[in-house]
C-alpha cells in the first residue's frame, strides 16, 4: 500500500506514495474534510483543479444521515458524491467524543443520542466497520476513544486498554476485506500510553496507523512532544497519519517528524470565518482594512481567488454575507494547505527539506514581528 521514495537526511521526513483501489496519494498530503460527503461550498471538480488526492468524510455523520445502507444501494460512496479518487472515512470516535453529555462508553462500544432527532444508537467496533464497508472507502478507521485533556493517566490507561480491544474486534470484523484500515494510537499525554499503544496496534499489523487524541487543548509544545516522540515507532514501511492537527507550521513540523497524511477543518471553517492563510501570515478578510484593497488576497497566491478577485471585493462579499465568499475564501485556503504539501513533497525529492523548512519558518517569523498576521 505504501511506497517509500525519500527520506531526508537531517529529519525523519519522507515522501512516499499511497497505492488504493481508487488511485494513489503522493506524501505528504492533506486531506480535505468532506464531513457530510461533501467539502463544504466546493464541488468535486473544485478539488482536483486544487490538486486535492483524497477527501474525508464521516462515518458518524452519513450514519445518521442519509445512512450506509441507503449510499451502499446507490453505488456506494464514491459514485454518491460523484468523487472517483480515494476517499478515507474516520471511525466517528471523536464525534461522539464531542458529544460528552449525550454519550456513554463502554465495553460493547459507545452510547450516544443523535444530535438530529435525540434517538439512541450504540456504535459497536464492528457496526464501525459494517458502516465503513457499507460506504466502500479505500481507508477505514477503527473506533477509537478520544480522551479529553487534561485526563489523569489512570483514565487514559483505561480507556487505551479498551481501545486496544476495540481494535482487535474490529481488525476482526475486516478480515479478508479489500478495504485499508488503519490503527489509532491513543494514550492521552503520557509517553509510556503512547508507546504501549504503538506496540500493541503494530502487532495486531494494520495496513496504516494513525496518531489520535491530539489537538483537544493541550498547547502546541506538549502536542509536538507527543507527535515526536510516537511517530519513531510507528513502521517505516506504512503510512502514518496525524487526525486533526492542521496549522501550517504544526504540519511542517510534524512532516519532519515522519508523518505522512494530514486532516484538519481548519482551512474550510476559517474560510467560512473570514480568516486567509497566505505566505506572510493570516488576514481577517472582515477587518476594515481591506474594505479599499486592490490587490490579491496573495500576491504570490496562484489559485483562482487570487487570480481574479481583490481583498476589497472579497471584503464585501463576507460583510454581505454572500455565498460566494464562502466559496472563493475556501479555494484560497485549500489552495494554500494543498501547495504547501506539494511544496514539501518537491523539497523531499531534491534533497532540500531542511532548507524549506528553515525558510517556512523564518518567513512566519517576520510575518509575526511586523505585525503582518491578523487577530480575528
Amino acid at each position: 500500500m505504501f511506497a517509500l521514495i525519500a527520506q531526508d537526511a537531517q529529519s525523519s521526513a519522507r515522501l512516499g506514495t499511497i497505492k488504493t483501489q481508487h488511485g494513489e496519494v503522493h506524501t505528504p498530503a492533506f486531506i480535505p474534510v468532506g464531513t457530510q460527503a461533501t467539502v463544504k461550498a466546493l464541488t468535486p471538480e473544485d478539488l482536483e483543479a486544487l490538486g486535492a488526492e483524497i477527501v474525508l468524510c464521516n462515518t458518524y455523520h452519513l450514519y445518521l444521515r442519509p445512512g450506509h445502507g441507503l449510499i451502499q444501494s446507490l453505488g456506494g460512496l464514491h459514485r454518491f458524491m460523484h468523487w472517483e479518487h480515494p476517499l478515507l472515512t474516520d471511525s466517528g470516535g471523536f464525534q461522539v467524543y464531542s458529544l460528552a453529555a449525550n454519550r456513554k462508553i463502554s465495553e460493547p462500544g459507545i452510547s450516544f443520542q443523535s444530535h438530529l432527532d435525540g434517538s439512541r444508537h450504540l456504535l459497536t467496533p464492528e457496526l464501525c466497520m459494517d458502516v465503513q464497508k457499507a460506504l466502500g472507502v479505500d481507508i477505514m478507521m477503527c473506533l477509537d476513544e478520544c480522551v479529553p485533556y487534561p485526563a489523569s493517566h489512570e483514565y487514559c490507561s483505561s480507556s487505551l486498554d479498551r481501545t486496544t480491544r476495540w481494535a482487535e474486534r474490529c481488525r476482526e470484523r475486516n478480515r479478508g476485506g479489500n478495504q485499508a484500515l488503519f490503527g489509532i494510537v491513543q494514550g492521552g499525554m503520557f509517553r509510556d500510553l503512547r508507546e504501549k499503544a504503538a506496540n500493541e496496534l503494530i502487532a495486531l499489523d494494520f495496513d496504516g496507523y494513525a496518531l489520535g487524541g491530539l489537538s483537544v487543548g493541550e498547547g502546541t509544545a506538549l502536542m509536538r512532544e507527543m507527535i515526536g516522540h510516537t511517530a519513531p515507532l510507528l513502521p517505516v514501511h506504512k503510512p502514518r497519519y496525524l487526525m486533526g492537527v492542521g496549522t501550517p507550521e504544526d504540519m511542517v513540523e510534524a512532516v519532519g517528524c515522519g508523518m505522512d497524511m494530514f486532516d484538519c477543518v481548519l482551512p474550510t471553517r476559517n474560510a467560512r470565518n473570514g480568516m486567509l492563510f497566505t505566505g506572510s501570515g493570516r488576514i481577517v478578510i472582515k477587518n476594515a482594512r481591506h474594505r479599499t484593497e486592490e490587490i490579491p488576497v496573495d500576491p504570490d497566491c496562484g489559485c483562482y481567488t487570487c487570480r481574479h478577485y481583490s481583498r476589497a471585493y472579497l471584503h464585501h462579499l463576507f460583510s454581505a454575507r454572500e455565498i460566494l465568499s464562502y466559496r472563493l475564501n475556501t479555494i484560497h485556503n485549500l489552495f494554500f494547505y494543498l501547495n504547501l504539501m506539494a511544496a514539501m513533497r518537491k523539497a523531499l525529492a531534491a534533497g532540500t527539506f531542511a532548507e524549506f523548512r528553515r525558510g517556512f519558518h523564518a518567513e512566519r517569523k517576520s510575518a509575526n514581528d511586523t505585525l503582518t498576521e491578523e487577530g480575528v
